[in-house]
């Protein structure tokens, strides 16, 4: 089978920052608090000016760059996001017109923050059966446009961004398994409930604040452990390889609790787990793609390197990717 790697990654953050200082203005809440339960000191929120597609566009133009990788010579484009800019076109359409990427057919997924994990399999899947040879997949979200800023249950998780990576056929490593998983029976546990054909917008939904995340975090929290130690250890078993060869783990960045307990359940220490949730909380799929382009760049997965990159979200979906870096 072919093997497909990724040869350029990139990201963007939003300017803005928005610290746990600035929500005790805004809920009833405090430093101490956040931190505690969740690791969060800070997030980024996008310009009213900047839409999903803008932050997309601006992490895909670092990983073109990186790749050393012309627009016109993209052939595939998968963006993961749940907060488009709008129902319709795709924001993978408004990237490739952006971009200038015409050869690129072009589509987005729906999977929370296992999207990242989700568009590159697909995107492996597509590289493999020989019908495209670039691809770039994207996790860009602007999760705090539909963050309700007067719950602090929810409120002092999320933020704002974009991480990107191109694939291609490598001659040496790249990657060597992935996993998906999905359990529909919890899908009422994490949720935007209004503004689809469900419950189409009208005055009652925005009264109703149905246009806003909706999370019951300790349900979660145990599901989240389970199926994100399972997929690891799925990964792990496709390819062959022990967790001792694992030079990095790069989850989720949903919370530190969540990321801790998994870390013990499959019995790795912490110094092997990658983590800038303090910096800029739940991004979704964007979490795991921004989490790995900055290991990188702070040079702590090198060629060579196994990478494991383990996700959970909304659906429930979850998913693990494992890697040998190749670039």
């Amino acid at each position: 089978m072919k093997k497909v790697g990724i040869i350029g990654v990139g990201e963007y953050l939003p300017k803005h920052v928005l610290t746990n200082a600035d929500l005790e203005k805004l809920v009833e809440t405090s430093d101490e608090w956040i931190k505690t339960r969740t690791g969060i000191s800070q997030r980024r929120l996008a310009d009213k000016a900047e839409a999903t597609s803008d932050l997309a566009v601006n992490a895909a133009r670092e990983a073109l760059a990186d790749a050393k990788i012309k627009p016109e010579d993209l052939e595939l484009i998968i963006v993961a996001t749940i907060t488009p800019d709008m129902p319709f076109p795709s924001v993978a359409t408004i990237v490739q017109n952006t971009l200038g990427a015409k050869k690129a057919a072009a589509f987005d997924i729906s999977a929370a923050c296992a999207g990242f994990v989700y568009a590159i399999s697909i995107a492996r899947q597509f590289i493999v059966a020989g019908a495209y040879k670039n691809a770039l997949v994207i996790g860009a979200e602007t999760l705090s446009r539909v963050t309700d800023w007067q719950d602090r249950g929810t409120c002092v998780l999320f933020g704002d961004g974009a991480g990107a990576a191109v694939l291609t056929e490598v001659s040496r490593g790249g990657i060597m398994s992935t996993y998906l998983g999905c359990d529909g029976t919890h899908m009422g546990l994490l949720n935007l409930p209004g503004g689809g054909s469900r419950n189409p917008t009208t005055h009652q939904t925005v009264d109703n604040k149905m246009h806003f995340i909706k999370m019951q975090g300790n349900e979660l929290f145990k599901i989240a452990v389970r199926r994100m130690a399972e997929a690891a250890e799925i990964v792990l078993r496709q390819a062959n390889v022990e967790l001792s060869d694992v030079k990095l783990i790069i989850p989720h960045q949903a919370n530190t609790r969540i990321i801790m307990a998994v870390a013990k359940k499959i019995g790795l220490t912490e110094d092997r787990i990658y983590m800038n949730i303090a910096k800029y909380g739940n991004m979704s799929s964007a979490s795991t793609a921004v989490a790995m382009v900055e290991a990188v760049k702070e040079g702590k997965v090198e060629k060579g390197d196994i990478i494991l990159l383990d996700a959970f979200g909304a659906g429930l979906v979850w998913g693990a990717c494992l890697i040998e870096w190749s670039k």
